[in-house]
């Protein structure tokens, strides 16, 4: 858990600007000072907020999935006109609307499947219980299948994050909000500079550090990848200046086989310097693509063994029941969705929220099902 992970994280400290220069850049160092009683306090804050934000942020996932939401408004229509005697037709364009917002056939045809059963077994007589029941089964396959959408941390500090995702995915811009999340609430973060390859990454990284208020591990121009995030993780757990690690990569299509194989690489080499390491490998996926989410999700899962997912740019899609798809499908949670273009747009993800987001509770507005 994020607590248990940042005990030993020192809770006073001062941050110091970074000294650059080229092709070599180095970290001032920082005096650090330590507190047993105060760390575990903000550790436990930190566990705590993620956990109240992720329930409790309704307002802005439904304006982050307003796109879907009125893609699914056809719902409501079906609905209303719902009887025993016409539930099969009912059914069927219910089945059609899932499809039309990118739940997928699969999904689509087992959440019908369940309903249908209900209405079969008499627990299903009106609109409104109809309703409720979809919520329910698309709550249920989000928590089935994906499991606690919590961070899981081990024992030892720092807590490291490989972040990975293909080129435009908005891998970046997530890195630097999830360290902007992790220190407002009283955490120190590092970043990695692990994207060697495209120009200027470095200053873009450098730059979101300055803004989210996190450090940057050293990079040396014309390293491997592996090798600037092994000295990143070997740095940060000899100078215990970081409570959490966020390690940047290169993007990647997944279908680039020599591309995939360093990715792994990576993190063999941070598993190499601690047993366990990294805690957690985050997958950022474009939400405006899709079902097309799938095959990236399938490759890197292969590669690197994702631990969670993290779905940007809901805000600006009609798709975003692709997510359903994209966590039945790897068995995979989602760990957090991006519903704007502000730093605090980032949303810890709860399926309950999300489901409530897409498909809001309604009571007595339906058919009464006795037509």
């Amino acid at each position: 858990m994020l607590q248990s992970a940042l005990l030993r994280g020192p809770t006073a400290w001062r941050r110091a600007p970074l000294s650059v220069s080229k092709p070599t850049y180095h970290r001032t160092p920082r005096t650090v000072t330590t507190g047993a009683a105060s760390s575990t306090n903000v550790f436990k804050k930190i566990a705590r907020v993620l956990r109240e934000k992720a329930q409790g942020d309704l307002d802005r996932i439904s304006k982050g999935t307003s796109k879907t939401r009125e893609q699914l408004g056809i719902v409501d229509e079906l609905l209303a006109y719902w009887t025993l005697e016409s539930s099969e037709d009912t059914l069927e364009e219910l089945e059609d609307a899932l499809i039309m917002a990118d739940f997928g056939p699969s999904i689509a045809l087992k959440v019908v499947d369940k309903l249908r059963d209900r209405i079969r077994e008499g627990t299903v007589k009106t609109g409104d219980e109809l309703f409720s029941e979809l919520r329910i089964a698309i709550k249920g396959l989000l928590m089935e299948k994906g499991g606690s959408a919590e961070l899981q941390f081990g024992e030892e500090s720092p807590a490291v994050i490989l972040i990975v995702g293909v080129n435009g995915g908005g891998k970046t811009t997530t890195i630097g909000k999830l360290a902007h999340r992790f220190v407002q609430e009283g955490a120190k973060v590092m970043l990695a500079p692990g994207d060697t390859f495209r120009a200027a990454a470095y200053e873009q990284l450098q730059k979101w550090a300055d803004r989210a208020g996190a450090s940057m591990s050293d990079f040396e121009e014309g390293k491997k990848p592996s090798s600037v995030l092994f000295k990143a993780v070997d740095g940060a757990i000899k100078s215990q200046e970081a409570d959490v690690l966020l390690c940047d990569t290169s993007g990647r299509l997944h279908t680039n086989y020599g591309l995939m194989e360093e990715l792994a690489k990576c993190k063999r080499t941070l598993e190499k310097r601690r047993p366990g390491c990294p805690d957690e490998v985050l997958l950022v996926l474009d939400g405006t693509t899709g079902l097309n989410m799938l095959n990236q999700a399938r490759e890197f899962n292969e590669y690197v063994g994702l631990t969670g997912l993290i779905l940007t740019k809901l805000d600006g899609t009609a798709k975003g029941g692709a997510v359903v798809s994209v966590v039945n499908e790897l068995g995979v949670p989602v760990k957090f969705v991006g519903v704007g273009e502000g730093l605090d747009d980032l949303q810890p993800f709860d399926p309950e929220s999300f489901v409530d987001a897409l498909l809001p509770e309604k009571t007595g507005v339906l058919s009464n099902g006795s037509g």
